[in-house]
C-alpha cells in the first residue's frame, strides 16, 4: 500500500489517504456500477464508467469516476441510473444524464458534473473518490474530495475527517 499525503487546506488539517487498487478498465463495462470501500473499510464507494465525459473522470475517454455511496442527506445508499432509466422506487422519473438517485427521499446527483445535486433534500454533492490509472490499467482510489463522507464531519473541507471510525483499506 502506498500513502498519498493530502495538502492542508484552509482552516483544515495534513490527511494521508491509502492508495488501493479497485478495478483494471479490462474489466469495466459501461454502465455497470462497481461497488468498494475506501478509505476505510465501512465506507462503501460506488465506481461507474459512465459512457461520457464527466468532471474528474479517469480512463481513455475520462469517464470513469467513482462517489462515496452515502447521501449527504441522510446517509441512504443512493443507486446508478443511466440516461433515459428511472430508479425503481420512482418509474415516473427519467435521467437525462447518468445520475445517483437516492431510493431514500429522492435526491438526485449529476454524475457527469462532480456529483452536483439536481433536485431532493441533499445539502451537498457526494464525496468525489480520487481515481488514477496506472500503465497497465489498473485503477487506484488515492484520496476524497470534499464534502467530508456523511457521518465524518459533514460540509467541512477537512477531509482528514474520512479517516477516522474505521480501519484504512489496504487491499
Amino acid at each position: 500500500m502506498k500513502a498519498v499525503v493530502i495538502p492542508s487546506v484552509p482552516g483544515g488539517s495534513q490527511s494521508t489517504f491509502p492508495k488501493v487498487k479497485v478495478a483494471n478498465l479490462a474489466d469495466l463495462s459501461t454502465g455497470v456500477p462497481v461497488n468498494f470501500y475506501y478509505p476505510l473499510d465501512n465506507e462503501p464507494n460506488v465506481l461507474v464508467k459512465l459512457g461520457q465525459k464527466a468532471d474528474g473522470g479517469v480512463g481513455p475517454g475520462g469517464d470513469i469516476v467513482a462517489f462515496s455511496d452515502l447521501c449527504q442527506h441522510l446517509g441512504c445508499n443512493w443507486g446508478y441510473v443511466p440516461p433515459g432509466g428511472s430508479p425503481k422506487v420512482n418509474p415516473s422519473y427519467s435521467a437525462q444524464v447518468p445520475v445517483g438517485y437516492c431510493p431514500c427521499h429522492g435526491s438526485v446527483f449529476d454524475l457527469t458534473q462532480a456529483a452536483k445535486v439536481l433536485g431532493g433534500p441533499s445539502p451537498r454533492p457526494l464525496p468525489q473518490v480520487q481515481l488514477e490509472v496506472d500503465g497497465s490499467g489498473d485503477i487506484f482510489a488515492t484520496g476524497m474530495g470534499p464534502p467530508a463522507i456523511f457521518g465524518h464531519g459533514t460540509g467541512s473541507t477537512d477531509v482528514s475527517n474520512d479517516l477516522k471510525g474505521g480501519n484504512p483499506v489496504t487491499t
